[in-house]
């Protein structure tokens, strides 16, 4: 993408030692919240992490004493913290692998009461990948009401998303 007509307004290159929560929000969910997920997303070091100027967002599994299963993972936002429209979003990752796990860069809105609850909001997502087939992006917008979806598909032709970094841009017109 062209930078050219553009200024920087927001960066975050995780080089500190701690998430800048003024920035950030952890958010925090029950199982279920959504999707049907079977995990938790907690505000823990053990999920939200920084180092080596790298952003880490892990998924741990515990078993109990009773033989019990139970996920954790990590999410944030800007929600209420920062907030965009229009520009070059981009976001330089590495995605994990496993059948499960869905490592996602989404745009989203910040007051959906102000467009109507998800999907009338809208969502744009920037990278989905299947964590079961990582070599496979998926960008999509939701919208509308009933829920409607147009969406893109980028296979890499060798290697996957997990092997190395990986740039992923949105110009938003």
């Amino acid at each position: 993408l062209s930078y050219e007509g553009y200024s920087l307004v927001f960066e975050d290159n995780f080089d500190s030692p701690v998430l800048n929560r003024e920035n950030w929000t952890v958010e925090q969910h029950e199982p279920g919240w959504v999707n049907a997920e079977l995990q938790r997303y907690v505000d823990s070091p053990e999920t939200v992490s920084l180092g080596d100027g790298n952003l880490y967002l892990r998924a741990v599994k515990t078993v109990a004493s009773d033989g019990s299963i139970s996920y954790a993972s990590g999410r944030i936002s800007t929600e209420h913290k920062q907030d965009f429209t229009y520009g070059i979003f981009e976001a330089r990752l590495k995605v994990p692998t496993g059948t499960g796990l869905l490592p996602a860069f989404w745009l989203m809105a910040t007051d959906e009461a102000l467009y109507g609850c998800w999907p009338c909001c809208g969502e744009i997502d920037i990278m989905e990948i299947m964590g079961q087939n990582p070599a496979t992006n998926y960008a999509t917008i939701h919208y509308g009401l009933p829920h409607e979806q147009k969406q893109g598909v980028l296979t890499l032709e060798s290697g996957d998303f997990s092997e190395e970094f990986h740039t992923f841009s949105l110009e938003w017109l």
